[in-house]
């Protein structure tokens, strides 16, 4: 996330990401929202010279320890992690726009990170056997479609009207699931593979429909 890609960004105008035609001007507020919020804390870690990308590299690490500690018997310490995860995810973008660092590198970066997260806590939980490798998997398979569609979507000046991305839901479902009401996960993953599933059948389409 160099000074180079955010120039190329302001100079060219172009901006690649995996939102919708809402959700585009909802985070535009939402991360200046969480930009004056959080601006001490923002111009604290400016000051030391932490950047954007290490930040999204930290909220990998801390979001991928969610495995090996929930498949170990640490769950509370595992959702700890997966929790400071989304805390951190919620920081590189205002911190980046603090520096003047925004850029499409940035964006394509920070879309990875939340997809490899979401692969490798839902595959453990797979493997720990609360959920199936069917729901798993398909809950996997299409959540990368659809932001991979997105990605083509807005490319191609088409975005989608409306995205579902349920990782924070799911998230939130992997503790319901062990502490609340056990054996619900299966249900919540196969709930919103459908919608997902939708999304893609409606993303090809367009997609095809315009090249």
């Amino acid at each position: 996330m160099s000074d180079g890609d955010g120039y190329r960004v302001r100079q060219t105008g172009a901006k690649l990401d995996c939102y919708s035609g809402g959700e585009g001007g909802f985070m535009d507020w939402s991360q200046g929202f969480r930009g004056r919020l959080l601006g001490p804390l923002l111009r604290s870690l400016s000051e030391v010279g932490v950047r954007a990308n290490q930040v999204t590299y930290l909220s990998l690490v801390v979001g991928l320890a969610f495995c090996p500690l929930f498949l170990h018997g640490y769950q509370l310490l595992a959702y700890s992690c997966l929790f400071i995860h989304v805390l951190l995810d919620g920081l590189d973008g205002p911190l980046a726009r603090f520096r003047g660092q925004a850029s499409n590198r940035g964006s394509f970066t920070d879309t990875m990170v939340d997809q490899l997260v979401v692969t490798a806590t839902t595959l453990a939980m797979v493997h720990a056997g609360e959920a199936s490798i069917w729901s798993g998997g398909l809950y996997v398979f299409f959540y990368a479609v659809v932001v991979g569609f997105a990605f083509v979507r807005n490319a191609l000046k088409a975005p989608y009207s409306w995205l579902f991305r349920p990782r924070f839901v799911v998230f939130l479902w992997f503790a319901v699931n062990g502490f609340i009401w056990p054996g619900t996960l299966e249900w919540v993953l196969w709930g919103v593979t459908g919608i997902l599933a939708v999304k893609a059948v409606t993303g090809f389409l367009s997609i095809r429909r315009r090249i």
